[in-house]
Parts: C-alpha cells; structure tokens; sequence
C-alpha cells in the first residue's frame, strides 16, 4: 500500500503511526546516532499491536498478566522508546527521547532491561530477543498451571529482523518453542529485506517461512504497511494452537524519498535534506518532537485502555485464597522462600557428619532433592546431558505440552538457547530458572549469559565437568580457560565448590541472588568432604575462608578451589611434616572475596608467608591473589594448567601436568 493510499484510506491510523515514525527519525538525528529505518518500516504494525491486541496498563507496567512485548530487533530501539512515550508510561517522558543515547538517559542506544519501565529485556544482540521471549512464554504457561488462567493469561509478542532470524541462537529457540508449542508466542517478522550490507540475498537465501513451518510453527503473512491486513493476521494469530510467525512485508525507512528500502537508513541518521522531504511526504508540518495534543491524546488513550482490564485481573486474584494470593505474589515478586535457608543448613548438618565422598555434580544433585521441594518455583533443565549433570530431582516431571505443571525442561543440544530462555524465564517472572551443560560448553552459551550479567538476572548455570578431571573426553571437554572466562564477566558469581557443603553453600547463594547470575562449576570425579565440622554460617559467601590453618609459624599459603582444595590440603600434610606450617585457603569464589572489607581479606591472606595457588586450569585470574593483596612476585608460584588437556584418566592427567601434592610442596619450598 503506497502512502497516499494510506493516508487515505486510514487517516485515524496514518497520524498515530506517523508520531511513532517522526519521534524515531528526530530521535536519532538529534543524537546523530542510531537506527531510523527499522522503526520507520514497522511503525503501522506496531500501531495495531499496541492500538487493537496487546494487553497492558501503560500506568501499570508491572502488572503481573500484562502481555510482554520485546523489540528483539533492538537496534530498532527508537520504536519501542515512542511507544513507550506516546502511550503514557510515566518514565518515558519527551526529555527522555529528547536525550536518545546520551550519558545518563534511560533510553539507551539499545533496550536495557532495568533502564526504563516498559522495557522487557535488553536487546540488541540479534536473536537473543526472540530466544528470552520463548522462556518468557515457558514461564507464562507454567505459571498457569499452577496459579490458573484466571490470573495467569497472556501472551509474549516479539518483533524480529532478517538479523534476528539469521543468527544461530534462533534456530534454537524456534526449535524449543515448536517442540513445546507455545501457542502464547507471537512473533512478527520484520521483512524488509535489508541488512548493513545491503540486500539480504547478498548473504542468505533461507526460506525463512518454511523454516518456522518446520520447526512446528504456524506461519502467517500480512502487507506490514495496511492496517486492515495487519489487523486481521494478529487476530488470527492468537487463535493459533501453536506459536506463530507472522511475515510482516515492509519497507525499511517507510517514506523517506531517496533512502527507503536501502541500507542507507539502516544505521544511520537521515539527514536535515532528507528528513524535510519525508516530512513532506508523511504531511507532516510540525517540528522536531512535536506531537499535536490530539495525537498524543489518542496514544494515550490506548494506553489507558488496559486499565479495566487490570482492574478486573486484580479483583480475580483478590478472589484466591490468602495463601494462594500471597504465593503468587511472591513469585513474581522474586523472593525466596524462608524454608530455603532451613532446608540448606539441615542439608549441610547431614552432610558434614556422613562426609560423603562424590563429585560435586552428584552433590548438587542431592541440594537440588533437597532444595526444589521448598521452593517450588525453580524450573530445571539440561542441553541433553541430564545424565551427566545431575540436575533432575525424583519428585519433578517432565515440562511438556501436556504437563505444564513440569519443573524440567528437556532443552536439547541447545546450550544458547537454554541460557537465553533461562533469562526470558526470570524476566517473565514467577520461575528461578536453572539448567546445565559441560562447563566448556559456556562457549556456546555465552551471549547469553553475558546479558544475565548485564541485566542483572540471577540464572543459574549448573556448569559439570569442570576441569581435565573429567578424563577421557579429552581437551575438546576439558575447560582450562573458562573459569578464567567467566571471573573476567562483571557481575557474575564463579562458583568452584570443593566438597558437598561448599556446593550447598553455592546453592542458597545462587538461589537468593538478586542481581547476579551464578556459574556452578562442578565436578566430574569423586571428592571426599571436607568439610566434617558443621558449621550454620555460609562460608562461602566470604568467598575465601580458612580450610585448615597452620601449625607452627606459618611459613607458606596455599589458595586452591574445588577438587584442588583436596591436593593442597595433602601438599600441607607433606610440608607440616617438614616443620614448615602451612595455612590453606579454599576460594569457592573470588567474586565473593573480593567484595569483603580489606581486614577480612588480610586475615585470610596476610602479608609475609609465600603463596602457591592452586586450580586446574590457567593462573590468569590469580596474580591478584598471589601478587596483589600484600603479596610478592617473588614469594608466589602457581601449580595449574600452561595450555590444553589431554585424554587419558584423571588421575593420570593429574600427574602428567603436575597437579599433585609433591609438586606445591616442591613449589613452595623453593619459594622460601
């Protein structure tokens, strides 16, 4: 449909999706930065949406059975912004668009969950949007099945480009949803046909619409720039038994004369020439951020147009029980159950007097039947590897389409998806989402898991076989840089337990985060515990404490995490004997230690005596520990990983690369 038509045709929706179009392009003119074009194309389709389907209070934009909106598309960031202005959200004030992209706006270059209200999930790196969405829409039906479709009955719309849809993570997550047929998921694809590079077609010529098909999807398709046609694909798609993809057929930068349907208004401002023309073209005589009152009246009425029905959402939730009511309230709320703390000190009591001898995976296990009966929102998973990471309890079910009240979730060999999705899930609200993989295998999941820590969404990596102690597999599977990886993430607790109560410690830790994601790296051979005096407090949560201190003068420190804390403390028996009094240090976490007060951490690791650390795997993260912190380069040493690992058994491996307790004792002789 070409503008003059358009306009004639649907003058109430020409003016609407026209204010969405001329904030976008004074937005990103103003900062001389940013993404017109996207929001340009898509603006009538995202009129209807907001203006015909979606649900939601722009004065209540927490309101629990909101729909969920999310511009996976996030360079398109200008749309969302406009909406988010034009409909009444309180924060999104036309200062804020005004200030687009500058120092200390909420409206970041890309969406930023925790940044401004109305915003769902931080996007920009393609396909992660549409991948959260499909956890979104998990948690969505999970939640139905416990708490009921009188209060729990919405649904996840995405917007997403060709870039989305290009990227690996999509085939994932299109993949889960189909196989979980998600009839609460609606995606609208973006069709302009364009990327920075130019025409799609120079890269790919992917059926995009049979791929969905194949996967399990119901596919739709609609003109993007006729109202009437959007209207009619929406509304039949939230009839679908399945989820859905929508081709919305557009036409990036929508009426700019010389630059639509080009890469050249894909990234960049449009230009004084050329945003004069377009306005000619829109009929758009008002200057830069200038919304006529009429317009924004109208926008605003559709934000107000939820309200009823948030005011009869909260009066059905009224109607439940009060112990239902305050449940529900306090999922979504995101607090933990005061039993969790109960359930891990029993745990641990138990455990520190029958010291177990298991690998730290088979630990978790056993916090998990112990913690997942008393926080019944946890919804666990694997990318295919249950058997081997120990993260399915006895007393939860498979999550399926026919068992929604589920706590496990088969995700596949789909590790970024299932970290996506993990996200999407805490977002949504309502879930603590946990879900497991070969430590390695962060590699494949890392996009999304640097936005757990970017967001500030505490998922929960349960990440086994964390160092050439897994053996025969070999140095495809065996991390040596990864722990290196994930302590150079801000905002991320690395844990390493050593024993079965370190790994109880790591679990409420994880669990009660607020702000932080957790990486559990866990073992795959057996570990005896440690750890045989019960002790109530969380030692763990200093991030660094003392396993057994010297006798004597203390000459030396030895600093290990997980199966080394075993070694080190063997390596002291050697030296003890020697005369040479030795203090060991278990570091389940460095993140953690480094957050304590400076006396703390000069108790733990005072000045004079030498230090050897310990850790198989690369010495990177520990020069801070061992140089730093009233350290010496020349009273410090390292007993770890130099390169990569080798197959073969542990055991041996461990001797080979010189992991053992005669080789710290060597070390720290020569130190003194």
């Amino acid at each position: 449909m070409d503008i003059a038509a358009l306009r004639a045709a649907h003058p109430d929706h020409w003016k609407l999706a026209t204010a969405i179009r001329v904030l976008a392009i004074d937005a990103v003119q103003a900062a001389n930065s940013g993404h017109p074009g996207m929001p340009m194309g898509m603006a009538d389709v995202a009129t209807v949406l907001y203006r015909n389907h979606l649900k939601f209070d722009a004065k209540a934009p927490n309101w629990a059975d909101r729909d969920r909106f999310v511009l996976s598309a996030g360079h398109g960031s200008m749309l969302l912004y406009a909406l988010l202005h034009l409909t009444g959200y309180e924060q999104a004030t036309l200062e804020e668009v005004k200030n687009f992209r500058q120092w200390g706006a909420r409206m970041a270059g890309h969406p930023e969950f925790g940044h401004l209200e109305g915003v769902e999930t931080t996007t920009g790196p393609l396909g992660q949007g549409i991948s959260t969405a499909v956890g979104m829409a998990i948690a969505e039906k999970s939640m139905a099945a416990r708490f009921g479709k009188s209060v729990v009955d919405h649904k996840i719309w995405v917007i997403a480009g060709d870039g989305c849809l290009m990227e690996g993570i999509s085939q994932e997550a299109i993949g889960l949803a189909g196989k979980q047929e998600l009839d609460n998921l609606i995606v609208l694809w973006d069709n302009n046909n364009i990327t920075i590079d130019g025409r799609v077609t120079v890269s790919d010529k992917t059926d995009q619409r049979a791929r969905f098909a194949a996967s399990g999807w119901v596919v739709l398709s609609c003109d993007g720039h006729d109202p009437a046609d959007i209207d009619r694909a929406l509304t039949e798609a939230k009839k679908a038994k399945a989820p859905v993809l929508v081709d919305c057929k557009t036409i990036i930068g929508f009426g700019a004369p010389n630059k639509a349907d080009s890469y050249a208004v894909h990234g960049a401002p449009l230009g004084g020439d050329e945003i004069k023309a377009t306005r000619e073209v829109y009929g758009w005589p008002h200057g830069p951020f200038e919304i006529p009152a009429d317009i924004k009246a109208d926008w605003e009425a559709i934000g107000a147009r939820g309200a009823a029905e948030h005011a009869a959402w909260a009066a059905r939730l009224d109607a439940l029980s009060p112990t239902k009511k305050a449940e529900f309230e306090r999922q979504m709320s995101r607090g933990v159950p005061k039993k969790l703390a109960t359930a891990i000190r029993a745990f641990k009591k138990a455990n520190s007097e029958a010291a177990p001898k298991v690998a730290t995976r088979k630990a978790s296990e056993m916090v998990l039947a112990a913690v997942n009966p008393v926080v019944p929102e946890t919804i666990g998973g694997s990318a295919d590897l249950t058997g081997s990471n120990l993260t399915k309890t006895s007393d939860i079910s498979d999550f399926m389409p026919d068992n929604r009240k589920g706590r496990y979730m088969r995700y596949g060999i789909r590790e970024h998806a299932m970290a996506a999705a993990m996200n999407g899930m805490w977002l949504h609200g309502g879930v603590r989402p946990y879900g497991g993989t070969f430590f390695c295998f962060t590699d494949y999941a890392r996009g999304a898991m640097r936005l757990s820590a970017l967001m500030g969404v505490p998922t929960v990596y349960v990440m086994t076989h964390d160092s050439i102690g897994l053996g025969e597999d070999g140095p495809t599977h065996q991390p040596v840089e990864h722990l290196a990886i994930c302590r150079a993430t801000p905002n991320t607790w690395t844990f390493r337990p050593a024993d079965v109560i370190e790994t109880a410690e790591a679990w409420e830790l994880a669990l009660s985060s607020e702000r932080t994601p957790s990486v559990l790296a866990l073992s795959r051979q057996n570990l005896p515990t440690l750890r045989t005096a019960h002790n109530q407090k969380n030692l763990t949560a200093q991030g660094a404490y003392v396993i057994a201190e010297a006798a004597g003068k203390r000459q030396a420190i030895l600093m290990a995490t997980g199966s080394e804390v075993e070694i080190a403390l063997k390596a002291r028996d050697l030296l003890q004997a020697e005369a040479i009094g030795t203090r060991v240090v278990s570091m389940p976490c460095m993140e953690l230690f480094a957050a304590q007060p400076e006396a703390y951490r000069r108790k733990i690791l005072p000045p004079g005596a030498v230090r050897v650390a310990v850790e198989a795997a690369i010495r990177q993260p520990w020069d801070r520990w061992l140089l730093g912190e009233r350290g010496s380069e020349k009273k410090a040493d390292f007993v770890g990983m130099e390169g990569f690992g080798a197959s073969a058994p542990a055991e041996r491996l461990y001797a080979e690369f010189g992991i053992t307790p005669e080789a710290i004792a060597a070390k720290v002789k020569a130190l003194l």
